[in-house]
């Protein structure tokens, strides 16, 4: 293994100075980079982070120190160099000015990745996305790219750039749910030996995969080296896919083409609004199968209601909490519409919740959890025994415990409290 990583490291030390001097590939990389938290990697680890290229000959500079290869956020940044770990995700939001949908396809077999890019930009053409990016990845892949200028800045008064990395994974799954099936025939039609593809549970390790976004996530930047092949990561039109080959990577014979394409205003627009109602029909965010005397709950309504009546656990989230408040929110919208709450009382009591919240929650990340809320059946939120509590630093106590559900717990507590009247 040893010998191997040293071949390779020698492989590509030989072209990155050759390389990476020429100004078309330092400004191809500088040009992609803007806005964008840009990291080297020196061959086996990367550079600091946060980090940016100020200029197209930092490109260079970094490469003399010893940089193989540069990679990019997918998202977009008012300052880069502000990012911080100890950000609130308050503060990232305000600091993020944006981000892309990239699809990073990834797969044992380069004809395999071929299939899924093209059927990813046949579905993404459907619904409208027209000016697509696409370059190889430098290995066995492909990286598909819809810009965030394609996207609407707002969604139902939320911000779009607020909705991140949640409104690019609905949209990575609604298109692989969408291509599944094609997927799989294509696949299965191709000779390989022992490699016939029937479904998906049978076949996880030669079908391509998406890679999941993420916060921070980083993506190999356009013209980039990759360190295994010591191929570039070369921009392709869609049209040339299925004749591309490795070999049409190759450093000396590199003619740069912009990887980001010139989309319109609003374009994607249809495909957002089309995977976000995909979304709320079949994959119900962050609700656990209900199972037990709760699978066919119903909410009730409790008249004057006294907030005596709520468990102490929810008293003391309802004081504010400063870790897990996406739990906490998930926890009191279960638990008030479980009740009967009214629409008005319930989301006066969430914004009030929110101010005592060090740091709040965004107001475009409340809008949108009360949107999916009110569009899904109520159920209860999570059992006292469950870490979502421990989570948020809340300890439950024994009554609580016994009671098992704060629903249960309001109930019981507030028909005690009516007999004694």
């Amino acid at each position: 293994m040893g010998d191997k990583q040293s071949f390779s490291e020698q492989r590509i030390r030989k072209i990155t100075s050759l390389y990476y001097s020429r100004p078309e590939i330092q400004a191809a990389i500088f040009n992609f980079s803007e806005g964008r938290e840009t990291i080297p990697r020196y061959f086996e680890g990367f550079g600091k982070r946060p980090d940016a290229l100020q200029y197209p000959s930092d490109v260079f500079g970094l490469v003399k120190k010893g940089a193989t290869s540069f990679h990019c956020s997918e998202e977009i940044w008012k300052d880069p160099l502000k990012i911080s770990t100890a950000l609130s995700e308050e503060q990232f939001n305000k600091l993020r000015a944006g981000w892309d949908l990239l699809m990073d396809i990834d797969s044992k077999y380069i004809d395999y990745s071929k299939i899924m890019t093209e059927l990813i930009i046949k579905i993404l053409n459907f619904h409208g996305v027209k000016n697509i990016g696409v370059k190889y990845s430098g290995s066995k892949g492909f990286h598909i790219l819809v810009p965030w200028k394609a996207f609407p800045k707002e969604i139902n008064n939320i911000k779009t750039s607020d909705m991140f990395p949640e409104w690019p994974r609905i949209m990575v799954k609604y298109l692989l749910a969408n291509i599944e099936k094609d997927l799989i025939t294509k696949i299965s039609n191709l000779t390989r030996p022992n490699k016939y593809i029937k479904d998906f549970k049978a076949s996880k390790e030669v079908l391509p995969d998406l890679v999941l976004v993420a916060p921070r996530h980083l993506f190999r930047a356009p013209y980039s080296l990759h360190e295994k092949t010591s191929l570039a990561s070369v921009v392709v039109t869609p049209e040339q896919i299925d004749t591309f080959e490795p070999k049409d990577a190759d450093p000396s014979k590199v003619k740069v083409r912009d990887f980001m394409p010139d989309a319109k205003p609003g374009e994607a627009s249809e495909l957002l609004t089309q995977a976000l109602d995909w979304n709320k029909h079949n994959v119900p965010e962050e609700k656990e199968k209900i199972t037990g005397k709760y699978a066919t709950f119903k909410p009730v309504k409790l008249e004057n209601l006294s907030d005596n009546n709520f468990p102490p656990s929810i008293k003391k989230i309802l004081g504010g909490v400063e870790d897990g408040k996406k739990r906490a929110l998930f926890v009191l919208l279960g638990l008030f519409r479980s009740i009967g709450m009214d629409k008005e009382e319930l989301e006066k009591r969430i914004e009030e919740w929110n101010k005592k919240n060090t740091p709040p929650l965004s107001q475009g990340y409340i809008k949108a959890q009360l949107i999916w809320a009110y569009r899904n059946k109520p159920v209860p939120p999570p059992n006292f025994d469950k870490d979502y509590y421990e989570a948020m630093g809340v300890k439950p106590t024994e009554e609580e415990l016994r009671l098992k559900n704060p629903v249960s717990y309001v109930i019981r507590k507030h028909n005690s409290g009516k007999k004694k009247k």
